[in-house]
C-alpha cells in the first residue's frame, strides 16, 4: 500500500503543478475578439489615448466589460499599451478590478514578465496585495512561480504579501522551488524573497518546507541559499 500512497501522491502534486500555471488560466484576448472591440476596448487594444480622452469626456463607461470580463485597463495591459493606460487611469478607470479568471493588471502585467507595464501600474496606485486567481493567489507568488526576478522585486517593493499562502498550500518561496527548474531565473527569484525576509519555514499541505523541497529535487544552489539564510 506505502508505494501505491506514495504513487497517488506524486501524481496529486505533479497535478496540482499543472493545474497552478498562471498562463493557463489567464486568457488575453485573440485576434478575432479584439477585431470586434469597439469603443473604449478598441481604442485601449489600438492604444490610442485620443481617442480614450475623447470617449471618457463623453461619459463612456471606463469600467466597461468584455465577454471575458477584460477591462479597458486589462486589454491595455494585454496589449502592452502603455499610453492607453495612462490615459484610462487619468480618465478614473479603476486599476484593480478583475476578470473572469480574477486576474488584475497588475498580475497580468506579472505573468507576462512585463516590468515596464508593471512599473506603470504600481506608479499609478494599483495594488500588489490583491488576492487573484481562482489559486486565491498573488501576482507574486505567479511571478515566483514563472522565475521573473525582476518583477518579484518590484511586487516585494510596493509591499506584496510574502507569505500569503494560496489554495494549493503554496507560497511564492515554495513555487519558485516546486514549480521552477533550479535553474538561474528561480535562483534569483528565491534569493529576491529570502533577501525581503520571507518566512522559509511555511510548508506545504504534506508539511514539507522549502528546504527540504529543495533538497528532495536536487537544486543545489537553492539548498545552499536555504541553509544559508537558516544559520
Amino acid at each position: 500500500m506505502k508505494p501505491l500512497r506514495a504513487l497517488a501522491a506524486s501524481l496529486f502534486v505533479a497535478t496540482a503543478a499543472l493545474a497552478a500555471v498562471p498562463a493557463q488560466a489567464q486568457v488575453g484576448p485573440t485576434a478575432a475578439e479584439a477585431a470586434r472591440y469597439q469603443g473604449l476596448h478598441a481604442a485601449a487594444q489600438a492604444g490610442d489615448a485620443a481617442r480614450i480622452a475623447s470617449l471618457a469626456s463623453a461619459g463612456a463607461d471606463l469600467n466597461a466589460r468584455d465577454g471575458h470580463g477584460r477591462t479597458p485597463l486589462q486589454v491595455a495591459t494585454f496589449a502592452k499599451q502603455r499610453g492607453a493606460i495612462e490615459a484610462l487611469a487619468k480618465a478614473g478607470a479603476k486599476l484593480d478590478l478583475l476578470e473572469h479568471d480574477r486576474y488584475d493588471a497588475v498580475t497580468i502585467a506579472s505573468v507576462a514578465n512585463d516590468e515596464e507595464t508593471l512599473r506603470l501600474l504600481l506608479s499609478l496606485g494599483a495594488s500588489a496585495k490583491q488576492v487573484t486567481s481562482r489559486y486565491d493567489g498573488t501576482a507574486l507568488i505567479a511571478a515566483a512561480h514563472l522565475g521573473h526576478a525582476g518583477v518579484v522585486k518590484q511586487l516585494i517593493a510596493a509591499g506584496a504579501p510574502l507569505d500569503h499562502v494560496n489554495n494549493l498550500h503554496w507560497t511564492a518561496v515554495i513555487e519558485s522551488i516546486v514549480l521552477g527548474d533550479g535553474g538561474a531565473r528561480h535562483q534569483a527569484t528565491l534569493k529576491a524573497l529570502i533577501d525581503a525576509k520571507a518566512n522559509l519555514q511555511l510548508a506545504d499541505r504534506e508539511g514539507r518546507t522549502p528546504l527540504q523541497l529543495a533538497r528532495s529535487r536536487g537544486y543545489a544552489e537553492m539548498v545552499k541559499m536555504l541553509e544559508a539564510a537558516a544559520r
